[in-house]
């Protein structure tokens, strides 16, 4: 079987098989070599195919951060990175997996540091080293950066000022993003295929707590879909790509709804976002808004997608 769907293979038969690789990494350590990006054994594949690189960057979902049973945010081999990684490393055995990204990362501390700790001082400036030095070998780079932005906005700030904050910030993020793209695609060169992302809303789990809660759930969504398209505009400046993942978590569909056991008919981005993170979980996991193994997998099937267009 190859990693990469044929042209006669359905969308369908893509996510199976993503879901297929997230089930694998998740079972055990029969398939950790090949979720984790660690290379292949000695005298196999590695040696009779070229080397190249995948380099993921950006915040805790580059990292497949998820809680663990003691409610701890830890980065996991299930990620996107590592579930993407792990179809298209069957398709090409030579592929190897650089993971950079830093839990809690935003545009401005990617570009100057400040979270993680880089030999090179920033995140940033640890993917331009590589790129340099592995010039024309980096086949594919992704990133998902931005989402930990308006945070400062969120918390301890009057609910008047809350929209001039996040207009400020949204204009300060894309600049950064801006700066972040430029500087990749000068290292990497025209021909790499940076690939970035759109995010899912956890918020939209606000509805469940009533009225007030389902006002809340839909201004953050309409928030959160402009600075999604706001985002995309500067990813298409610099010739990258994007995955929907805002759209592969229907995270606008208010108009459709199913059941979600324990809450009744809710609408269907409401049950997506509490299937696929954690952030409608009981204690001590949720509420998390990270992905889970599944949801890593949407998202790594909507980089798929991206990468084919």
């Amino acid at each position: 079987m190859v990693a990469r769907p044929r042209q006669g293979r359905s969308r369908r038969a893509d996510w199976v098989w993503v879901l297929a690789v997230s089930a694998a990494c998740a079972a055990g350590a029969s398939t950790v070599t090949a979720c984790s990006g660690s290379g292949t054994p000695a005298g196999t594949a590695a040696r009779t195919h070229p080397r190249s690189y995948y380099l993921a960057l950006g915040d805790s979902l580059a990292r497949g951060v998820q809680p663990n049973a003691a409610g701890v945010s830890v980065p996991t081999r299930q990620g996107y990175p590592d579930q993407l990684y792990a179809v298209l490393h069957r398709a090409a055995p030579g592929l190897r997996l650089v993971k950079l990204g830093c839990p809690g990362e935003t545009t401005g501390t990617m570009i100057h540091g400040g979270i993680c700790s880089y030999p090179a001082g920033s995140q940033l400036a640890a993917a331009v080293s590589f790129l340099r030095a592995h010039r024309g070998q980096v086949s594919l780079i992704t990133i998902d950066i931005g989402a930990n932005d308006p945070n400062s906005c969120i918390t301890g700030i009057p609910l008047g000022k809350i929209a001039s904050c996040l207009g400020e910030r949204f204009t300060a993020t894309l600049a950064n993003l801006a700066t972040i793209l430029r500087q990749l695609r000068a290292a990497g060169g025209r021909k790499v295929t940076i690939t970035g992302m759109s995010y899912y809303v956890p918020e939209l789990s606000a509805w469940l707590t009533g009225k007030a809660g389902e006002v809340i759930a839909v201004v953050i969504e309409r928030v959160a879909a402009a600075f999604n398209q706001l985002e995309a505009r500067v990813y298409q400046r610099f010739q990258a790509r994007v995955a929907n993942v805002f759209g592969a978590f229907h995270s606008d569909d208010f108009a459709d709804h199913v059941r979600l056991a324990g809450f009744g008919t809710v609408p269907r981005n409401v049950a997506t976002i509490c299937a696929w993170t954690w952030i409608c979980a009981s204690a001590p996991r949720g509420p998390n808004q990270h992905a889970n193994t599944i949801g890593y997998g949407v998202i790594a099937q909507a980089f798929l997608q991206a990468d084919r267009r």
